[in-house]
């Protein structure tokens, strides 16, 4: 058997004892020096080894996921009614998608962006509007009574219901209506005339004599039939106009049924008027609209176009104005709450242009008469964040970051916002480089050994100084 003093023999720390070791003021100042040294470099050893290194590289986009890409948006339009609000996606591929109305919200605003409604549902089937009546009649001015801005609150107070028909004579839609109109303008009066019931009047406004008025009951496509119960719709509430809108059929007897539907529990002179009739329902209090919500795109140039739209509706290029507010434009799935944390982590390293759209105007200034349309250029890549901890490699986030140019420009249709949008086949890929616990423990143990040999040393030295100071000092050779 190996005797206990062999093993001693191979004892690399052999110990002095303590009566033969002496203690001083310098070498106790020197090892508080020292292990205070040794706790900042081991702190700061820890804070590198904690912090988060990555590289960048840029790479072909190879990417298994879907081949669509996902736009959610939330855009403010303080002059574009929900009524006529449309979003159509396009692409270079010849996909056409119009009037898209599914995870599509629009709520209804003012100029101030605060919400004056509830959500607005569109009206189903409005191009299959039935117009009837074709032939034109030969007098230009409507059978129906003129309304102005200077009598209209009176007519609208000393009638239980007026139906008001806002036209524009230039209008197609509006000249198809005419004839329906002043035919169905006269059997009312016929039957429901001042003398005998006096509970109904169907009036005309021209918006382009009246552009005041029209402007005042968010006029923005002719023509367009409102309904006003007994003045109600002076009431100011919250500073909007409340009245009822028709969006049924356009020929006489659908109008006349319409007028006999609204009048039916209303007593002469009295009563309250009944929504009923499924064609009419509360006009626009205010003439904004936000849109939101999000739609999928193919992974190819194409664009975004929000604009007015209607198959029964003609609108004046003049007066329209798509100025507008992006509330948020993003490109990709939405990052979940469960990613926060490494996100949190990785946000310096990212190139945080997700959003940069986020928060700003574009306003139509008026540096054009009318067909004004904002443009916006979207350069999309991919930027993909690569963890890699515990010996695995996982993607923390899939983001798409994107550089945006906007103009605003004259041009020869109804104006619109579009969002050109172009993917590169590119993608950055950042990687993140985790430090390895073998290397930080290697690094605190050079700290401890390295400061206390540094720290002897230096005792040394000062030690063999000393003592040759005391020996000048009492005249010894040395």
């Amino acid at each position: 058997m190996v005797s206990t003093t062999k093993i001693k023999s191979v004892d690399f720390y052999r110990k002095i004892p303590r009566d033969l070791t002496e203690a001083s003021l310098s070498g106790a100042g020197l090892s508080i020096v020292a292990a205070l040294a040794m706790m900042f470099l081991f702190g700061m050893e820890l804070s590198t080894y904690l912090a988060v290194t990555t590289q960048t590289s840029v790479i072909v986009d190879n990417s298994s996921d879907d081949d669509f890409l996902q736009i959610d948006f939330n855009v403010s339009f303080p002059a574009l009614s929900c009524e006529f609000a449309s979003v159509d996606v396009s692409d270079v591929l010849s996909t056409n998608r119009l009037n898209l109305t599914k995870e599509i919200k629009k709520v209804p605003i003012d100029p101030h962006l605060r919400e004056t409604g509830e959500e607005y549902h569109p009206t189903p089937n409005l191009d299959l509007i039935h117009h009837g009546d074709e032939h034109q009649v030969d007098d230009n001015a409507y059978a129906a009574i003129s309304l102005t801005g200077a009598i209209f609150d009176k007519i609208s107070h000393k009638f239980p219901i007026l139906v008001v028909n806002f036209y524009a004579p230039w209008c197609y839609w509006s000249s198809r209506l005419r004839p329906s109109w002043e035919k169905a303008a006269e059997i009312t009066r016929q039957k429901y005339g001042p003398d005998s019931d006096g509970r109904v009047l169907l009036g005309s406004v021209d918006c382009t004599e009246e552009p005041a008025l029209c402007t005042k009951y968010h006029i923005q496509g002719y023509p367009s039939i409102r309904i006003f119960h007994n003045g109600s719709d002076l009431r100011d509430d919250h500073g909007h106009q409340e009245h009822d809108s028709y969006h049924g059929n356009r020929d006489t007897e659908s109008l006349v049924k319409m007028v006999d539907e609204l009048l039916r529990p209303i007593k002469k002179f009295d009563g309250t008027p009944n929504h009923a009739a499924s064609s009419i329902r509360k006009a626009p209090v205010s003439g904004g609209c936000r849109i939101e919500g999000y739609v999928r795109a193919k992974k190819v140039p194409g664009e975004l176009v929000i604009s007015a739209v209607s198959g029964a509706h003609s609108f004046d290029a003049s007066r329209m104005n798509m100025t507008h507010f992006v509330n948020h434009l993003s490109f990709g799935r939405m990052i979940s709450a469960r990613l926060l944390t490494d996100m949190k982590r990785l946000l310096p390293y990212l190139g945080l242009s997700h959003d940069r759209l986020n928060g700003k105007w574009f306003v139509n200034e008026g540096k054009f008469a009318a067909n004004v349309t904002i443009e916006h250029y979207l350069q999309v890549v991919k930027t993909e964040v690569v963890s890699r901890r515990f010996g695995q490699e996982y993607s923390v986030i899939e983001e798409y970051e994107y550089t945006a140019h906007s103009s605003v420009a004259h041009g020869y249709y109804y104006p619109v916002a579009k969002f050109h949008f172009d993917l590169s086949p590119m993608q950055v890929m950042i990687s993140e480089n985790p430090k390895s616990f073998s290397h930080f423990v290697t690094n605190v143990c050079a700290i401890i050994g390295g400061v206390f040999t540094v720290a002897g040393i230096l005792d040394s030295i000062f030690q063999s100084t000393y003592g040759i100071m005391k020996k000048v000092e009492l005249g010894k050779n040395f």
